[in-house]
């Protein structure tokens, strides 16, 4: 693969800075060399959000490359080696926002098609590329609405590689083939105000909490499933009190989310929470919001490809996870898609310095090049 065509679309790419949900004008750029190889392309904008669809053929199967073009905020430049959006190379990395997550693994997508079209330009099946600028936000106007679109229309997505960064150590030695669904919750405990001398006068919700909150922290919450981590129950944020040191609150506020397993629902782990809370004499509101169910891809035609891919490219045998967050995997798999995400190390997606080493971008390109290699070629 030609490594400085994929640094240098890399570079340019992380140039322009696009936080969430700006796409400053990577897009535009990825649109045209689409274009230039034989691509229709389709922007697709929803409310402030800029999408991108870009499709090579008619036929079945579709292949598609997904990711994002929006990136974090860079946390203080002053921590920076260098300005995160003046992309450097040092000591064979790549520093900039989002060399890692996710603008690499879109330069790759580029460059491997590039490479794979003026090779095969008469191909079997199609090539996709759908990109967003609202994944690291609240991705309600990205992929999802992209997704919706064209099951509306019929475009059926066979095959799905999402570029997020999911390998630990050396590119490829780590593919996640699905991921845990994502429930958050805001609760209310609601007790009742009064004055610290007088607490028989009052009822504190803190304090009340405290034993369920003991048994919701020790229970399991799922049975052993061997394709994922167990469920687990993480409080992100909890307050109570008015500020006055003698005052007791009359209501204590939280917020919690579950990463859960297809051993459970997310109308299943609500249901318990209420019980829990009931059980130890709570009075209690919730409100709950699934921003993602769980999805598996099992053995097929997409993950024998990109493991052999993998092992051509870089002779290891690639590791199966379905660890760590979501990702916009979970708007394509329920369309039927078999969905694998491959990108670089993840070691420091979202950190200060973020970086990729200049070695992946030549292999991930070439690992993307193989699946097409073993999918589509002619």
């Amino acid at each position: 693969m030609p490594t400085d065509s994929t640094l240098s679309l890399a570079m340019e790419l992380i140039a322009r800075p696009s936080v969430t949900p700006d796409d400053g004008g990577c897009q535009p750029m990825i649109a045209e060399r689409l274009a230039a190889i034989g691509f229709t392309v389709e922007p697709m904008r929803f409310a402030s959000v800029d999408n991108l669809w870009a499709r090579r053929g008619s036929a079945a199967p579709l292949f598609v490359l997904a990711g994002h073009t929006d990136v974090v905020p860079t946390g203080p430049l002053d921590k920076w080696e260098s300005d995160p959006f003046s992309p450097v190379v040092r000591n064979d990395y790549l520093y900039g926002r989002g060399a890692a997550d996710m603008k690499s693994s879109v330069a790759a997508f580029v460059t491997a098609i590039e490479a794979f079209v003026a090779k095969h330009p008469n191909h079997a099946g199609s090539i996709g590329v759908l990109l967003t600028s609202d994944e690291e936000g609240p991705a309600v106007d990205g992929t999802v609405k992209v997704i919706e679109a064209l099951e509306a229309r019929g475009d059926k997505i066979d095959f799905c590689i999402v570029g997020e960064p999911s390998s630990e150590k050396t590119t490829g030695d780590t593919i996640k083939h699905g991921r845990r669904g994502s429930l958050n919750g805001r609760l209310t405990i609601w007790g009742t105000q009064g004055h610290v001398a007088y607490p028989q006068l009052a009822a504190n919700p803190i304090h009340r909490f405290v034993p369920a909150l003991t048994e919701l922290l020790n229970t399991t919450w799922d049975s052993d499933n061997p394709d994922f981590p167990d469920t687990s129950f993480q409080i992100s944020n909890i307050h109570g009190g008015t500020g006055a040191e003698n005052v007791i609150p009359g209501q204590l506020d939280l917020v919690c989310n579950f990463r859960y397993s297809t051993s459970v629902t997310a109308q299943e782990l609500q249901a318990r929470v209420a019980e829990i809370l009931a059980r130890h004499g709570l009075e209690f509101e919730a409100d709950w919001r699934v921003s993602g169910e769980p999805f598996l891809t099992g053995a097929g035609k997409l993950i024998e490809a990109v493991t052999a891919a993998i092992a051509d490219v870089s002779g290891i045998e690639t590791r199966l996870s379905t660890a760590g967050g979501t990702s916009d995997g979970r708007f394509i798999a329920p369309t039927g898609a078999e969905v694998v995400e491959l990108g670089p190390s993840n070691d420091t997606i979202h950190k200060i310095n973020e970086r990729v080493a200049t070695r992946d971008l030549e292999a991930l390109a070439a690992m993307y090049l193989g699946v097409m290699e073993r999918l589509l070629a002619p």
